[in-house]
């Protein structure tokens, strides 16, 4: 039962930046540089991946070489979510888990629904 995963999400794209997804569909044209932007930021998004289960969350980057951080659920003290207006409207931001001490343990951004995974971790 302890693994059951209640939140899974790599960051978005268009959502988190919707002038920055235009921009790079605009660029397309210009000797597809917008696909290699588009390529380079798909790749950069699922290099990240936040997951909770019951008891730990999980944050793990990087596509060859792998950062993980696990930090128990008992063990966190704060939940700080950051949304600019953009993000308010289109539902992401920015989550940062604080455990002990005024640094966070890792900062994730441009998670979708970040209020639900802010409820699941309290």
């Amino acid at each position: 039962m302890s693994d059951q995963v209640l939140y899974s999400s790599h960051p978005v794209m268009f959502k988190n930046s919707p002038l920055g997804f235009v921009l790079a569909v605009l660029l397309i044209p210009a000797f597809g540089l917008g696909l290699i932007i588009l390529l380079i930021w798909y790749l950069k998004c699922k290099a990240a991946l936040l997951e909770v289960k019951n008891g730990e969350i999980l944050y793990e980057t990087g596509l060859l070489s792998k950062e993980r951080t696990e930090v128990s659920v008992a063990s966190v003290r704060t939940v700080k979510i950051k949304q600019s207006f953009m993000n308010r409207l289109f539902g992401v931001g920015t989550i940062e888990i604080f455990t002990a001490g005024d640094t966070p343990e890792f900062t994730a951004r441009g998670l979708p629904d970040p209020h639900k995974l802010r409820d699941i971790i309290n």
